[in-house]
């Protein structure tokens, strides 16, 4: 019997072959694990109006955790235009599955390590070793939005909030809103868990990135519940930064920082950023994870126009995968991978075509595959 049961939403476009992949590494490794088929993405959109069946969500019920490879996304009016006929006119609304994994199984923490491997020509400079924690359920990821605004709700907006009143007048079609939503609970989750991380792995600092001087009640909750938990950890500084001139500093000085700490959106945007900064998104592994269950995946899309051609950089996924085998406490086998990889990308005789290289997606798993045997 296998060690470990994990769910296996390979998706589509280059999930696909990113997810062959790391099997491959895996399977080198002798992993002992027992997939289960997940069905997700576009094609059970467009068949059934849910690219996230329920079938599939009674899989993850019934595993220790999941690896994900990628999934299309497009915007609403085009999703209902590819609805096959017999669901038009039927009231169903794409919706982003990941998002909803998230939510459904609380997997509250995002975890995205962006480490620059010696030898890699995308670097932006060798000495980059970031971490980014990202709430993963709330802000303005949360879902709760409106379109149109039934004039009531401005109304009533409008009573606790004065600066709602200039928008009492506008025709409900013609209003959008997102609510942005911050629970105390989870500000303090977040905060705790990047400077119990930094603490435990050496790191000096931890980087609160918000934008409280404009977001002042969200952006302040965050930002108070920091100074809490900084409390807590002596051997750790707390740095607090605002949005945009963290993205400005990740470019000019990313050596100066370690563990990264934002809301949903702002952790969104600076671990893609990170991720740039250490070889781009095929190199940009994540870790979703709750208190009871976890969700791996590469942060890049499905590359429909790379789809069957079998050349992307299957490195995130491959990442990805070394994050799985940690949260279920094959360390050693994390590491051995770890060493894998480093050796593959400092050789530089195995590179896909985002490092100038002409090795397929399989030549680089057979290749990491080669020294974890």
């Amino acid at each position: 019997m296998a060690k470990h049961r994990i769910a296996y939403l390979p998706g589509d476009g280059i999930g696909v072959d990113v997810l062959e992949a790391a099997r491959t590494v895996l399977d080198a490794l002798k992993f002992e694990a027992e997939y289960i088929h997940g069905d997700v993405g576009w094609e059970f959109w467009c068949d059934e109006g849910n690219p996230l069946p329920d079938r599939t969500i009674e899989v993850l019920k019934d595993t220790d955790c999941c690896i994900f490879g990628a999934i299309t996304s497009k915007p609403h009016d085009e999703a209902a235009r590819e609805l096959a006929p017999h669901l038009w006119g039927q009231g169903f609304t794409y919706f982003s599955p990941i998002v909803r994994l998230r939510q459904l199984f609380n997997l509250h923490t995002n975890l995205r390590p962006c480490r620059a491997f010696k030898g890699n020509p995308l670097n932006l400079r060798d000495d980059i070793d970031l971490v980014v924690f990202r709430e993963n359920t709330e802000g303005l990821y949360s879902g709760v939005e409106l379109h149109p605004v039934p004039r009531e709700v401005m109304r009533f907006l409008a009573d606790y909030q004065p600066k709602a009143r200039r928008f009492i007048h506008v025709e409900p079609d013609d209003l959008a809103i997102s609510v942005r939503v911050y629970t105390r609970a989870a500000c303090h989750s977040i905060v705790k868990q990047a400077f119990e991380f930094a603490n435990k792995n050496g790191y000096p600092t931890v980087t609160v990135v918000e934008k409280p001087n404009v977001l002042r009640e969200t952006g302040g909750l965050l930002i108070s519940e920091a100074r809490r938990v900084a409390d807590e950890y002596p051997n750790v500084e707390l740095w607090e930064a605002n949005i945009d001139a963290m993205c400005m500093w990740l470019v000019k000085n990313p050596q100066n920082y370690g563990v990264l700490c934002a809301g949903n959106m702002f952790g969104d945007i600076i671990s893609d950023l990170a991720a740039q900064i250490v070889g781009g998104l095929g190199f940009a592994a994540s870790a979703n994870v709750g208190d009871n269950y976890a969700l791996f995946e590469p942060t890049h899309g499905s590359a429909p126009k790379y789809v069957g051609m079998n050349k992307v950089n299957p490195m995130a996924a491959i990442l990805s995968a070394k994050l799985m085998l940690e949260y279920l406490g094959e360390k050693e086998k994390a590491l051995t991978l770890e060493q894998a990889i480093e050796r593959v990308i400092s050789e530089g005789n195995v590179r896909t075509y985002d490092m100038g290289g002409k090795a397929t997606t399989t030549d680089v798993a057979n290749e990491v595959a080669k020294y974890c045997r």
